[in-house]
Parts: C-alpha cells; sequence; structure tokens
C-alpha cells in the first residue's frame, strides 16, 4: 500500500493517478496510525508553508514524519518542508534535510513555472533517467545546496531540486507532471 500523505495542501488526484497507472494500490490519509504501516509515504504538496507546517504540528503529524523508517518521498512544498526553514512564511520544518528554503531572486519571472533540465548525482532515485532530463516546475522557493543535495537546476542560480538522507527523499518538481520521466522516478522510488 502506497501512502499519501493528506495534508490539505497537495495535489492528491494526479499523483493518486499517476501511482496507480504504474500498478500500485493507493491511500490518501492523515491519520498517524496508517503513516506509520506504510510501505512508502508520499508527501505531496501545493500551498503555502506555514498553513501546511501548522496543519501537521496540530495534528501531531510532524512527529510521525520524522520518525518513519519505510521510503518517503516530498514533492515540492513536500519537499521543503522537510527542510530546517522555509522563508515562506518564516516556519521551521523538520530538520530531515540540513538545507533552508529561499525566494527565488533575480531577473527571471517568478514563480518558476515550466520545464527544466536536472543534474543528478548517481541515485536509485534517478536510476535509467538521462542526465539533463526535463521535468516539470511550478514554485516560487527552492532548497539551498547542501550535503543531502541530490539535484540540481539552473534558474538565475544553482539550487537542490532533489535532497536525500536515509530513508528520506525529495524532488522540487512535480514528476506526476513530467511525463516519461517522472513517471521513471516515481517507478524508482516506490521500487526502494
Amino acid at each position: 500500500m502506497i501512502t499519501i500523505l493528506d495534508y490539505q495542501a497537495g495535489n492528491l488526484h494526479s499523483l493518486q493517478n499517476a501511482i496507480e497507472r504504474l500498478g500500485y494500490t493507493v491511500q490518501c490519509t492523515a491519520d498517524p496510525e496508517l503513516l506509520r504501516q506504510a510501505e512508502k509515504v508520499i508527501i505531496p504538496g501545493v500551498g503555502h508553508a506555514a498553513p501546511a507546517m501548522a496543519f501537521l504540528k496540530e495534528n501531531g503529524l510532524d512527529t510521525v514524519i520524522c520518525e518513519l523508517t519505510c521510503p518517503v518521498l516530498g514533492i515540492c512544498l513536500g519537499m521543503q518542508l522537510l527542510t530546517e526553514f522555509t522563508e515562506e512564511g518564516q516556519v521551521s520544518g523538520l530538520s530531515v534535510f540540513e538545507v533552508s528554503v529561499k525566494k527565488l531572486r533575480g531577473h527571471l519571472k517568478i514563480p518558476h513555472m515550466g520545464w527544466n533540465s536536472v543534474q543528478y548525482k548517481p541515485s536509485k532515485l534517478f536510476e535509467g533517467i538521462p542526465q539533463e532530463a526535463d521535468f516539470y516546475f511550478v514554485h516560487s522557493y527552492a532548497a539551498t545546496l547542501g550535503e543531502s543535495s541530490l539535484a540540481t537546476c539552473e534558474y538565475g542560480a544553482s539550487f537542490s531540486v532533489a535532497l536525500a538522507k536515509n530513508n528520506f527523499y525529495g524532488v522540487q518538481f512535480h514528476p506526476e507532471k513530467s511525463g516519461k520521466w517522472g513517471q521513471q522516478l516515481l517507478q524508482n522510488f516506490l521500487a526502494l
């Protein structure tokens, strides 16, 4: 059973459909016990960091997430909440990844919306995906570079678009909207 965390800040249906197309059964829940029993947990994200983090704390999910031992994938806002701090709403994250999230700056249009190429370090998450493969982005905030950086992208400056530490992974782009390579990345995660 693949469990998508429903914390009222996610793009649940397109993600659920993408996973079901790969042949997996999916449940969407915010129940701590179901999260603890999950084979894999995905934290999706479309929304604002402050209310999303408030929901996690109010429901005790901040502690539950950090205690998970199964593979966990944060997508977009879901990844950003796994960092130490985000400038969006000036809130502390779950500190799984030792990086912070800053507002994109520079002369390029914000939000960063559309396709962009990704450079990654060798990892099971990117197995079978070519370097410089394009993924789909929609965001105004990005994770800084650090030891947990697995992949980067250039948009005005270089920033982390994939993070990895122990059983936790995060991607800034939306694999469920990223065509062939997005599907491959989801399949790689689900096969961990």
